[in-house]
């Protein structure tokens, strides 16, 4: 525990700092393949909002799984859609992927059954994660489906938590390890879970999850968000985060995905969110590949 407090910690920590005005760094751009930028591809055009009411309003009320399908894929049960009004009903473009607003370390997408209708009652979606050099996907719990996660590339640190009880009190309960290109970890359904990229180069990652509506709750931030009597209460430390100093502290809490701790950026060359020049394997302006 201790160490995943750590995390929690230093995440905070570097994010107030980058909270404060600076220079704009070529680091907070999206993080998306170049391959994916050379292939153009029809993008589905943002729904309406009433039309996906009502479209939802019909899949849910289907009353066999086929029938759902026909409601989604045909003119009437008559026959099938075609050309892109088909193709955007059942291929989902990870391309695009955009970061949180003020978020450093990359960003993630989405296929769930809110971006991807069809997947309504099958039980399972799937994010892509583009994380920046020294970028984190903060700790956070899907509270209704397990995660399997698979680097497909770079390398990743992760670490998680399951619920209590799994150790003896005072020992070190944090599941860790890092994932090459092409390996895959779990992280069961409820567990606290976080993935950093350690390296100077960009790391991609797809998760499956086996929900179409995982959920997703980010623990320090929705932390913060409790009552400040009790944030003070549980934390006890540091002395300079507690529930007289909570609301001048939460505007500098980490956007999702934060860019991550200083003994990697320092490893690669930022300061500040610039690059230094180093003679080590400093990242480009542009770091490779994105």
């Amino acid at each position: 525990m201790l160490t995943i407090t750590k995390t929690l910690v230093a995440a905070i920590a570097v994010s107030a700092v980058q909270a404060l005005p600076q220079a704009a760094s070529t680091l907070a751009t999206v993080a998306t393949p170049s391959s994916a930028i050379a292939t153009p591809s029809a993008a589905a055009p943002s729904p309406d909002p009433e039309v996906q009411a009502a479209l939802f309003r019909d899949l849910f009320s289907a009353p066999t799984a086929i029938k759902r399908f026909q409601r989604l894929l045909t003119a009437k049960g008559q026959e099938l859609l075609s050309g892109d009004a088909l193709r955007n009903l059942i291929v989902f473009n990870f391309n695009g992927a955009m970061p949180a607003k003020g978020a450093l370390g990359g960003a993630t997408k989405a296929a769930n059954i809110e971006t991807f209708p069809i997947l309504t009652g099958l039980g399972i979606s799937t994010t892509l994660g583009f994380l920046n050099a020294c970028g984190i996907n903060t700790p956070h719990v899907h509270p209704r489906a397990t995660e399997f996660l698979t680097v497909v590339e770079g390398e990743v640190d992760f670490g998680y938590i399951l619920e209590n009880g799994l150790v003896a009190a005072g020992q070190n309960a944090e599941v860790a390890g890092t994932l090459s290109k092409f390996e895959g970890t779990v992280f069961p359904q409820g567990s606290i879970h976080y993935q950093i990229n350690n390296q100077c180069k960009p790391a991609t990652f797809v998760a499956a999850l086996n929900n179409e509506d995982p959920g997703t709750s980010q623990v320090a931030q929705n932390f913060f968000g409790l009552n400040p009597d009790v944030v003070n209460a549980t934390l006890g430390f540091p002395k300079t985060i507690d529930g007289k100093n909570i609301e001048q502290f939460r505007k500098y809490l980490p956007v999702n995905i934060a860019q991550s701790v200083d003994i990697c950026l320092k490893k690669c060359g930022y300061q500040g969110g610039s690059p230094t020049g180093n003679s080590a394997g400093t990242p480009s302006a542009t770091p490779s590949g994105y």
